[in-house]
């Protein structure tokens, strides 16, 4: 099964720098399970920021209350394409 992420964020908030470092993060820890990573910006609704894989919610700030620490997200994306993948540290805290 091929996996894509969407980074949807706002421009206008300048967002993109946070859906970049995001987005390496994801391609650093899942790179055998990753295929693609998007970053699209939405000139339409001010304040978005939502993460999707394969057209899944991962993360919403507006529903969330907030943008997730790498942590949580590295969790939710492995939640959702492996979750028997083993993260580390990350999984010890």
């Amino acid at each position: 099964m091929e996996f894509k992420i969407i980074i949807e964020y706002c421009p206008g908030c300048r967002w993109l720098l946070r859906s970049g470092w995001m987005a390496q993060e994801l391609l650093s820890t899942f790179e055998q399970e990753i295929d693609e990573v998007t970053l699209k910006p939405n000139k339409e609704v001010s304040g978005t920021f939502k993460i999707t894989c394969n057209q899944e919610l991962i993360w919403c700030r507006k529903i969330e209350g907030g943008f997730p620490d790498i942590k949580e997200l590295k969790k939710r994306v492995r939640d959702f394409i492996n979750p028997d993948k083993e993260l580390g540290h990350l999984d010890r805290s």
